[in-house]
């Protein structure tokens, strides 16, 4: 686990997601962790056709992720309006695993309640949640 990358500066939830902050607008990836769990990615499934118009609510499933291993659900750790999913995504999912927290970003929303953000676990906490986790 030493060598992924978890920036101190994002928030992060026990399913893997992360969140980065900036005002009224939140974006929403997964982490390097579950990247390197998941192995390579080869699709993502989301409702593409609803960014400006869906929305994402807290806890609740918004699309899945399909690697060479397994599938997983993507759990949204806020609640908003979809501003944007990420379209570099729709060709090329890969970009996740060599960059999860900058062009790998999924989707971007308008926050409905910034609170939310501020529940998640910090860098720090989602570390030590990762370390009790993989022992």
């Amino acid at each position: 686990m030493a060598e992924l990358h978890h920036p101190a500066e994002l928030r992060y939830t026990k399913t893997d997601e992360w969140v980065r902050r900036e005002g009224d607008i939140a974006y929403l990836g997964i982490t390097d962790y579950a990247q390197d769990q998941l192995g390579d990615i080869v699709n993502l499934e989301v409702a593409w056709d609803e960014a400006g118009t869906g929305t994402v609510r807290r806890e609740r499933a918004f699309g899945n992720i399909d690697s060479v291993k397994a599938s997983s659900e993507l759990v949204s750790p806020i609640s908003g309006t979809i501003i944007a999913f990420n379209d570099v995504l729709q060709t090329a999912p890969e970009t996740i695993n060599t960059d999860p927290y900058g062009t790998g970003w999924i989707l971007s929303v308008r926050l409905t309640d910034p609170a939310e953000v501020d529940a998640l676990l910090s860098g720090e906490e989602y570390l030590a949640y990762l370390r009790e986790r993989d022992h």
